[in-house]
């Protein structure tokens, strides 16, 4: 791998910091030893510009270059998930509950072995952004940071990140022009009926049978409401109702995730899912309550942008370890918001075999932050040249 030489000098180091921000994960918007961390390496690398407190937790930095020019933007988001890690190593969660299970932490210290790189040569023609962001995983942070003006404040043209992808082959990268994530909608029903004996169901009004055949009906979406060449997940993810075997409850409720990539599809799917649940709550006699929350767009890569990055993981990894033209993907993130403001790209970087996204035996591979740093540094060099 042509992992840039001083970036490969910094890989015991960047190792350190990864395996310090996985032993402190934290949730959301409350990332004080996060932000506190990075925010102290950014000084210490001699930053022009430190602004913290961006959407509580996130931190916006300047590098300037040695001459004027655009300002190019680099997202990494910091947060955990509320999981028990089971891995054992020895740099494991010690915070019960919380884990870094994504490799958020490993996205951090890739920006920030590219920060302390860029701080010291400062080879390119304009400004580096480096946007460390909360909340990725819940609470759309990357939306809050777009709300309060990091793009206007700070100038920023061009905006990319990178995700790290377990069980892609180490070092390759992948990506697509246009769509490349979905966007993601969750719903909540909660029905209401009439509780009673389980040896009387005639003198009750039955949640359970509502919510069973509310369950199956709306796979019909997918199934004979799409066009079968469209592109839709609909995936019931809970379902909470009853006590005891010999009580027919009084209300259940149940939760889904909508995945979709363009408006119309992302319509009828709320459209139709309204219908299906309050037909059916008509016809089993109950009541039905709804909550269908819109949450993050699609994540759309802008053509040239992403032709470019590719471009620049070329030079990292070799023509044959990037495909550009990988397909789209029904996860989602709100990386999205910040394409939507900007053009930019979005692209996964595979850290080789292991445990996937969101698993409790997860963990990151530290050979590849070196790799994500090079791309995020050589990206810099390439788009803002001296000359």
């Amino acid at each position: 791998m042509p992992v840039l030489n001083r970036i490969a000098a910094l890989a015991p180091e960047m190792t350190e910091w990864r395996r310090f921000l996985h032993q402190n994960p934290e949730l959301e918007f409350d990332l004080p030893v996060t932000s506190g961390f990075v925010a102290g390496k950014l000084r210490e690398f001699g930053v022009d510009e430190i602004h913290e407190g961006i959407a509580t937790s996130g931190i916006v930095a300047l590098i300037h270059g040695q001459k004027p020019g655009p300002v190019i933007g680099l997202r990494a988001d910091m947060d955990a998930l509320p999981i028990d890690e089971i891995t054992g190593v020895d740099y494991a969660s010690q915070n019960p509950g919380k884990m870094h299970a994504c490799g958020h932490d490993g996205h951090t210290t890739m920006l920030l072995g590219a920060a302390k790189y860029l701080a010291e040569t400062r080879n390119f023609a304009g400004t580096v952004a480096l946007i460390f962001q909360p909340a990725e995983e819940e609470g759309g942070g990357g939306e809050v940071m777009v709300r309060e003006g990091v793009m206007d404040r700070f100038r920023i043209a061009q905006v990319y990140g990178i995700h790290n992808a377990p069980n892609v082959p180490f070092g390759h990268f992948h990506t697509t022009q246009g769509p490349l994530m979905a966007a993601v909608d969750t719903a909540w029903v909660t029905v209401k009926g009439l509780g009673g004996h389980g040896a009387t169901p005639h003198e009750c009004v039955d949640p359970v049978v509502a919510i069973t055949t509310m369950v199956g009906a709306l796979q019909t979406i997918v199934s004979r409401n799409l066009c079968a060449l469209d592109e839709l997940v609909v995936s019931i993810t809970q379902i909470h109702v009853g006590t005891a075997s010999n009580i027919i409850p009084e209300e259940g409720w149940f939760c889904a995730t909508i995945r979709s990539f363009t408006p119309e599809v992302r319509d009828l799917a709320e459209k139709r899912f309204r219908e299906i649940v309050e037909g059916q709550a008509a016809a089993f006699g109950v009541k039905a309550e709804i909550t269908y929350d819109r949450g993050y767009p699609p994540t759309v890569n802008d053509a040239a942008q992403a032709r470019f990055a590719a471009d620049v993981a070329r030079d990292v990894s070799g023509a044959d370890a990037v495909l550009d033209d990988a397909g789209r993907e029904m996860g989602a993130e709100d990386f999205s918001y910040m394409l939507e403001a900007r053009p930019g790209a979005y692209l996964f970087m595979g850290i080789g075999p292991g445990p996937g996204l969101h698993h409790p035996a997860y963990d990151f591979n530290d050979e590849a932050a070196p790799i994500g740093a090079s791309f995020f540094a050589r990206l810099v060099e390439r788009a803002l040249p001296l000359s």
